[in-house]
């Protein structure tokens, strides 16, 4: 299988033997090989503690006086060849088997610096993009930042048409795919600028081959608007190669520079202890490795459902496993949480064909939407058993996100409501989870970031997503390692927590209502004041009235009925009755109706008698807290 980490001891092991000892100026370097790629590490003659060290990513021997300075300091200098890759996937991959073996076997610091010369430029601006938070400073002499620019020699630089089809042969990419390739260098730098790294180029304004204009300099603006760092020294004097090539006045000056953002070492805080495999991943493994072909679905809420960890995760799976046809299903949806989940899992997840693995996310709108902790296990439960009649091989991974109720709970010692249901559930029923609540709350306790500069919200800042995505990884990468080639098997079902789970939740089509009276169907609503709505709940079939007496039946068959609707500003109070029992009263009005139009579901009925039970609605002449009256139903909820 395609995969850094399957091969991971391999690699490390009898894969990753010295071939021999050399000089590197005046310096013992000690060669090797990992799988069939030469590397080496310079060693110098006593290390700092920590073990910090310079990541050379071509032209190693190119103005090597900074680094021999480093290592006179006591820094480690490392290098993979990785020639003709231009920064690719497959270059990257090479790069992750390395840098684990240089952490695990000879304990180098987490956060290397990169040191990117020219074309070098690509690799070291595709790493630290992939993994912002092990970068301790980036250094760069006339980087190349866009296949453009170089080899594509497509703006203002003459290029190379040599290393133009070398490049295209890398990436796989037809020139129309490299022309709109939107990864380069100078591409989705959010999470780098987040995390301040610093970072120096040292260019020239002559040079025609890697002109700074189109490279150098678009990064550097785009680095500072998102709020990163950034400085940018020029050498005029001492050219040639049309200014690609310079002499650096001071060495001295970025060795100390370098010495002085990157010492003493800072290792932070591990992902691992908030992480419980439990059962693991095998199966997923199995899919990959046997079938090369896997879908992943992702089930949350407006965390799942913006830009950010999710779409991280997806380039690694395709990364790790290039040889595996991957198909994803985003499945979140704002505002929503467990309770809806269990009702959505078929119509918007197994419906939509066999998943093989499910990452579910409900901690944070659980929360704020006060879900009561019996609604929380019986959903969440719910949730887990339903996927997997559905799929008896299914893995399942359940992550607790973060807001800052559940940091004040950690700073009483006391553990997060949501977070204990989530974990107790993935105990019982042996599933991967990942406590990302208390991770982020430890590593603000440590300083390594605030919440107010850095996270800033429950809704994460691109700093943020990449704390979750690399948490996830985390998990994914030692899941992969107690993986020792098991075929995939079955996932007995043990008996449920509770018997009245939602675990055969679903949606009923609004149209089995009846006996209406003053309600209408509208074939594809949208409301008419202009307010924010959400996907899924807008240009959809609705059900509703607005007038007080407005009545509807529906008839079921289950042990619980509810409803999701769409709760605006003119919101009203419902009453309603199931098998002509007792009225209840409910206000359809939520904290947020008065600036949205978002989805919000009820229970009305529950732990009912299994058969045959009718439901009648009736809108109350009490207005609701905006002045309306209006109940407008998406979907009947049902759990047969």
């Amino acid at each position: 299988m395609h995969s850094f980490l399957l091969s991971f001891l391999h690699d490390v092991g009898y894969m990753c033997q010295t071939t021999s000892s050399t000089s590197w100026h005046g310096f013992e370097r000690k060669n090797f090989t990992i799988q069939s790629r030469s590397a080496y590490i310079v060693k110098p003659p006593r290390p700092l503690p920590g073990n910090p060290w310079v990541w050379q990513a071509y032209f190693p021997e190119w103005h090597y006086e900074i680094d021999s300075i480093l290592v006179s300091k006591g820094y480690h200098i490392a290098y993979i060849n990785c020639s003709d890759l231009f920064g690719n996937p497959a270059s990257m991959q090479a790069w992750e088997k390395f840098y684990q073996h240089l952490i695990s076997n000879y304990s180098f610091s987490k956060k290397p610096v990169l040191e990117g010369v020219s074309r070098g430029g690509l690799y070291v601006y595709a790493w630290a993009k992939r993994n912002p938070d092990k970068v301790s400073f980036i250094y760069a002499e006339a980087p190349v930042l866009d296949i453009k620019s170089w080899p594509g020699g497509k703006g203002r630089g003459r290029g190379s048409a040599e290393d133009w089809k070398k490049c295209l042969a890398a990436y796989d990419f037809t020139e129309t795919e490299a022309m709109g390739f939107k990864d380069n260098p100078i591409d989705h730098i959010e999470s780098l600028a987040a995390y301040k790294v610093p970072i120096v180029h040292v260019v020239c304004r002559k040079d025609s081959i890697v002109p700074v204009a189109e490279n150098t300099d678009i990064l550097k603006t785009k680095l500072l608007q998102a709020g990163g760092n950034m400085e940018v020294d020029e050498m005029n004097e001492h050219v040639n190669l049309q200014g690609h090539h310079f002499d650096i006045t001071d060495p001295e000056h970025y060795a100390t520079m370098i010495m002085t953002k990157t010492l003493p070492v800072s290792e932070g805080i591990d992902s691992d202890p908030f992480i419980e495999l439990n059962g693991g991943l095998n199966n997923t493994f199995s899919k990959v490795m046997h079938k090369k072909e896997l879908t992943i679905a992702f089930l949350g809420g407006s965390i799942t459902y913006n830009p950010g960890w999710r779409d991280k995760l997806c380039q690694f799976f395709r990364e790790s496993f290039p040889q595996t046809t991957f198909r994803f299903i985003p499945a979140g949806i704002p505002s929503l949480g467990s309770l809806p989940h269990s009702f959505r899992l078929q119509s918007d997840v197994l419906d939509k064909g066999p998943i093989d693995l499910l990452f579910i996310e409900a901690a944070v709108n659980d929360h704020a939407n006060s879900t009561m902790e019996s609604i929380q296990c019986k959903a969440m439960e719910g949730i887990v058993r339903h996927a997997l009649v559905a799929n008896p091989q299914m893995n399942i991974v359940l992550m607790a996100f973060v807001d800052e109720d559940k940091l004040n709970d950690y700073k009483k010692n006391a553990e997060p409501l949501e977070v204990k249901v989530h974990r107790q559930l993935a105990e019982y029923y042996h599933l991967p989870f990942i406590n990302l609540a208390g991770e982020v709350y430890e590593r603000i306790e440590q300083h390594e970031f605030s919440w107010k500069e850095d996270f800033k919200d429950l809704h994460p800042s691109p700093y943020g997503q990449n704390v979750y995505f690399q948490s996830i990884k985390t998990m994914i990468q030692l899941a992969e390692r107690k993986y020792q080639g098991e075929n995939g098997v079955a996932i007995k079902l043990p008996k449920p927590i509770n018997t009245m789970a939602y675990n055969k939740g679903m949606y009923v089509d609004v149209h089995k209502a009846d006996k209406l009276k003053g309600f209408t169907m509208t074939p594809s609503w949208n409301p008419s004041d202009q307010k924010e709505t959400r996907e899924g709940f807008v240009h959809v079939p609705v059900l509703e009235a607005a007038t007080a007496g407005s009545h509807m039946h529906f008839s079921f068959e289950g042990n619980a009925v509810g409803i999701a609707i769409v709760s605006g500003p003119d919101a009203g109070i419902i009453e309603y009755n199931i098998d002509k029992g007792r009225t209840v009263t409910l206000n359809l009005f939520t904290p947020w109706s008065n600036s949205l139009h978002l989805p919000w579901y009820f229970v009305l009925g529950d732990g009912l008698k299994n058969g045959k039970h009718q439901l009648d609605i009736n809108i109350s002449a009490t207005k609701g807290e905006g002045g309306g009256q209006a109940c407008r139903i998406v979907h009947f909820l049902v759990n047969k």
